[in-house]
Formats: C-alpha cells, structure tokens, sequence
C-alpha cells in the first residue's frame, strides 16, 4: 500500500513490526531450539548528555500502551521522575520471546521523550515563574508533533503552539501572530488592528513587533494602537539584528514604561536556549522555546537483561540482577539496591527513603492510573522546586 507519509501506523508498533532485524532472528532461533526462559532486563542511561546532572523521565503512557496485552510484569519509574545517569528507571521481565520484539519501541518511546522533557525542564527551571512556550513544532516531522510537545508540556512548558498538541493534553494552544500577516498587510499598523478585530476578545493581544520597524518604535506603535487592550509585545529578532539582545529589551521597557504602558509585557522568542533565558531574565517576562526543546538530544537508554531463569545473569559492563531505586523524600540522594533489599536507615539528612520503582503491568494489564500531563507536570515543578532548595 502507498503512504503519502513515511510513518508508521499504532498496528503496527503495537505488533511488534518496528523491531530490529536482530530480534526477529533471535526469536526465531530460540523458538526453533525450544528455549523459553523467563527473564528480567532493566533501562538504564551509562551517561546522561551534555553533562546533565538530571533528567526527566517520560515516555511512561507510551510504554503502558506498547505492552498492554503482553504477558510481561513491569516497574517504573512515575512519569516525570527526575534521575540520574546510571538509575534504572523500569525493569521488565517475563519469557523472553513474549517481549523480545518490542525493545526498539520501548526504547524509541522513553529516550526520546525523556530528552524533550528534560530540556524543557531547563527551561523552565531557568526561566523560574515566567512563562515558557513551546514553539517547536515545525522543527520536527508533523507525525509527531503532539508527542514533542506533550512531552514538552510535562517537563514544564506552560502551553504549547500546536492545535492537535494542545487537545492531546487538554489545553488552549498559545500563539500570537505570525511575521506573515504583517507582511500581507505590508503595513505592522494595519496588521494589529485586523488581528484585534477579527480574533475573539478572549485571545490576548500580542503583537509582533519586529518585521519591519526598529524594536522600540515599534513597540511603541503597537501600545499607542491598542492601548490596554495590549497585553505583549513579542521580539523575534533575527540573530544577525540582535546585538547587545539584552539592551534592546532595557530599551523597549523603559520607552513603554515612559509612556504608561507598563502594563505591556515583552515576550522574547528565537534562537533561545536555557542559557540565554537565564540572561534575558532581567526584563523579559515570558518566552517562546522551539529548536532547543523539541530537537533535544535523546536519553541514550540501554536494556539489558540481568536474570535469567531467576538467576543473576548480566553481560560484562552491567550490574546483574534485580534492582530498586530508592530516593530520599527530603535531599533527593539515590541508592541503587538489590531488589526486595531496603536501606536500613534513614538517609544522613534525616530523610526517608522511598521505592521509585513502581508496578505498571501485571501480566498484560496496566495496573496503575496514567496521570494526566497537568498532574506530571506539577511533579516535575515541585522536584525542580526542591533542588532549588537544595543546591
């Protein structure tokens, strides 16, 4: 059958077609000699990119989905949860042929996902009450803009751009106004009354204000146009007009604050990064966060198996058998234990230890409530809160 797109369908992830070869071949071969061993394997990342002290965990629904109706019991970690390199954050184990086909997918689904969270957590952590956008869609293939920015949302954007993204996680989609209906308009005056008369009253007035005319002056234009009604500007300067960025948004606050305009608030987009946020912070009061989130480096997770038949069995360069992650409620230290093995006290600050590792399939079925993205994004801000506090 011809596709008009160069993606592939649930069936046929959910079936277990989006494998690699090898998988097919070693299911084939263990099946043809009559070896079917119960077995335990566990994700983990070695190393985590760029130095990251921490990352978020997500791609955990994904998961649910994959291996629901598969005999497989598996453990994990709650979407969201921040780690460490070297955490296990799920552990699956069942026969080996019943599952050994869907660890592309598996893999696919949490490295990934758990890469877009965790730069959108940066994000936001840099940007601290400020809100951050994500703006990222077109970056990326069509097919999976809702996952990016899902994923995007969960690690701590405070909306997403895309209209689909946006219903897959139950929010109102942001946006302003693009530099092309400036452009059509021929005219930026033009253009921000056509949008205040046509857009429901409800949509916040933004306008943008660098297509044609100097960053400040324009500014001004566009609060002198629509007054209280303004409730942003938005500078989408390109990088070759930028120069001293920083400057230019002092400029453009005190010449609307001059004015009586400080009301109009300066939301900064383009090229922007956790770094360049942190630097911006000064005078801008919100951001609009593409490339940066949605091209994130993957999580490089690996799954290996560590028993077999019950048994301790891992190849070299892996920890054998099985594990539990425990972490303090009140510093967030870690203790990588043997399974069914707790910390024998509390931890040195005077915090208890808690088992991160979660039932989430017994036998098939999802045994666990899938939170919905409002929730986990309120638990990944509550544990960047506590590191705030703690570093």
């Amino acid at each position: 059958m011809h596709r008009l797109f160069q993606v592939a369908t649930e069936e046929e992830i959910k079936s277990g077609k989006i494998t690699d070869v090898y998988f097919i071949r070693d299911v084939e071969i263990l099946k043809e000699k009559g070896i079917f061993k119960h077995v335990a394997g566990e994700a983990r990342a070695s190393t985590l990119p760029q130095s990251w002290p921490w990352a978020v965990f997500a791609g955990v629904e994904e998961i649910a989905h994959l291996f629901e109706g598969v005999n497989v019991d598996i453990d994990a970690l709650d979407e969201g949860t921040l780690f460490g390199a070297e955490d296990v954050v799920m552990n699956v184990s069942g026969i080996y042929t019943d599952f050994a086909v869907y660890e592309t997918s598996m893999l696919g689904f949490i490295c990934q996902a758990s890469g877009i969270a965790t730069r959108a957590a940066r994000c936001k952590q840099a940007a601290k009450e400020r809100p951050v956008i994500s703006f990222g869609a077109r970056r990326m293939h069509p097919s999976i803009s809702p996952m990016v920015e899902r994923n995007a949302f969960i690690g701590g954007c405070d909306g997403v751009a895309v209209t689909k993204s946006a219903e897959l996680i139950g929010e109102k989609p942001y946006g302003t106004m693009p530099h092309a209906l400036i452009i059509a308009f021929e005219d930026e005056l033009a253009a921000y009354k056509a949008f205040d008369e046509i857009i429901d009253p409800s949509i916040k007035r933004v306008a943008l204000i660098d297509t044609f005319d100097d960053e400040k002056f324009g500014a001004l234009k566009a609060a002198y146009a629509l007054g209280e009604k303004l409730y942003a500007v938005r500078l989408d300067t390109p990088g070759s007009r930028r120069g001293n960025f920083l400057k230019i948004l002092q400029e453009v606050r005190w010449e609307l604050d001059l004015r009586g305009f400080k009301h109009v608030k300066l939301f900064v987009s383009g090229g922007l990064d956790d770094a360049k946020i942190a630097e911006l912070n000064e005078y801008a009061d919100a951001y609009g966060v593409g490339t940066f989130i949605s091209s994130a480096p993957v999580i490089d997770f690996s799954f290996d198996l560590i028993e077999v038949s019950g048994k301790p069995l891992a190849k070299r360069g892996k920890m054998s058998g099985a594990k539990q992650l425990w972490r303090c409620e009140e510093c967030f230290q870690t203790k990588l234990l043997p399974k069914g093995k707790k910390p024998e006290m509390k931890c040195a600050c005077g915090g208890n230890w808690v088992g991160l590792l979660k039932p989430l399939i017994r036998s098939g079925k999802i045994v666990r409530d899938l939170p919905r993205p409002q929730e986990i994004r309120k638990y990944v801000l509550h544990q960047l809160g506590k590191l705030e506090k703690i570093y």
